[in-house]
């Protein structure tokens, strides 16, 4: 089954990228993977508070993951595949794009002002031509009008 890779975090872009890989994945007859990534706590010199720092950082990640997960099933009828990884942002998306033969296009959102966010620059840069799917950048300032008629 063709697979869309959406990465999403707690920023609008995302949701707008995640609408659009749901909605392209249901009228194609495939399915959707939603990869949220958690970030690496800062160091703190004791481990015990590093360490419950990231789990409260990776439990507020799980927790938005499985809310979009939610409006994703009520929406399209569509289970996601839910990754939630903690890295790298870039080396993560690698990672899982090795791993999975059913990735048919990784599907990233970009910001409606300012400039491309660490992923969007990367694999629409230096990766870009080194890629194993296509690489989908969705624009932030997309209503959801415009998102159904694109899909």
């Amino acid at each position: 089954m063709r697979t869309y890779l959406a990465v999403i975090d707690d920023k609008p872009e995302a949701r707008i990228a995640l609408r659009f890989a749901a909605r392209r994945a249901a009228k194609t007859g495939g399915g959707i993977a939603i990869l949220a990534l958690v970030p690496a706590a800062e160091f703190v010199q004791w481990s015990g508070v590093q360490a419950a720092m990231e789990e409260e950082e990776r439990l507020r990640v799980e927790g938005m993951v499985t809310e979009a997960a939610g409006t994703l099933i009520k929406e399209t009828g569509l289970t996601p595949d839910i990754i939630v990884r903690q890295g790298d942002p870039v080396d993560v998306v690698r990672e899982i794009l090795g791993q999975r033969d059913d990735v048919a296009a990784l599907v990233l959102g970009a910001a409606a002002e300012g400039g491309p966010g660490p992923l969007v620059a990367h694999f629409a840069g230096a990766d870009a031509g080194t890629m194993r799917c296509p690489v989908m950048i969705i624009p932030g300032s997309l209503t959801d009008e415009a998102l159904d008629r694109l899909s």
